[in-house]
């Protein structure tokens, strides 16, 4: 790989643990990174060679994160349990399968997720309580512990926009909590699909380590930025990221 390629590798990674950090997506940003700068690598090696470079940016930002913000445990630990089995057979079936079947029906949903957080301004910005019933709980750790860790597994970019939303509209979580929460489940859903690309020699270990130290000076930024700036700054980048998800996405399918 030419030093200039390199490079901008480098820095696509400490922009995608900015992003990842903040509201999740970073994948958007760094999956296309690699497949332009290694076109011969096989897909499998690139998405674990990502899962490798993210998982250190997104457990330095929910060290960052849990330093500050106090976590629920009692929806956070299990959903984080079943994260790992939930991408590990998300990553498994990635390596045999494409995953563009799927994609038409993630951009149905982001973009249910974009006309949500729009058209309700005060959802995630305060904290509702009164959601956080047994039941809700209950369908959390279902929906954030194995469908979205399996997504991440199979394919990944947005893993963190779908927990946020996960733990915003279902159980009232404020975004800063919200992505506090989502950094932890991430991180085992990051370690599930590592270990199987992994286990089947798809990682180029030593460009993800280079990768990992990028994301981890990224993702030190923007979690510093969002316990600053709060849960506002939150929702305008999530908003950001899920229309870039919607091109991203919708100019594959063109293409």
């Amino acid at each position: 790989m030419d030093p200039e390629i390199l490079g901008l590798l480098l820095l696509a990674g400490v922009a995608a643990g900015w992003i990842d950090a903040v509201v999740g997506g970073g994948g958007l940003l760094l999956l296309p990174a690699l497949m332009v700068a290694a076109p011969t690598t096989p897909l499998a090696t690139l998405l674990g060679t990502n899962k490798l470079g993210a998982v250190f940016g997104t457990t330095s930002a929910a060290i960052a994160y849990a330093r500050k913000v106090t976590i629920d445990r009692r929806v956070v630990l299990p959903t984080a349990a079943l994260a790992v089995t939930g991408s590990g057979l998300g990553a498994a079936l990635a390596v045999a399968l494409t995953a563009d079947v799927l994609k038409p029906v993630i951009m149905v949903v982001l973009a249910g997720v974009a006309l949500m957080v729009y058209l309700r301004p005060t959802m995630g910005v305060v904290s509702d309580p009164r959601l956080g019933t047994r039941n809700r709980f209950l369908a959390v750790i279902a929906l954030a512990g194995l469908g979205v860790s399996f997504y991440d597994g199979l394919i990944g970019p947005g893993t963190g926009v779908f927990l946020i939303i996960a733990f915003t509209a279902v159980i009232g979580m404020d975004f800063v909590s919200a992505s506090a929460s989502a950094k932890i489940v991430n991180v085992c859903t990051n370690l599930g699909a590592l270990t199987v690309f992994s286990l089947g020699g798809h990682v180029d270990w030593m460009l993800g380590l280079g990768l990992a130290f990028c994301t981890i000076v990224g993702a030190q930024i923007g979690a510093r930025m969002v316990l600053r700036r709060g849960s506002g700054f939150v929702r305008a980048v999530l908003l950001v990221v899920v229309l870039a998800l919607l091109v991203r996405m919708g100019w594959d399918l063109v293409v």
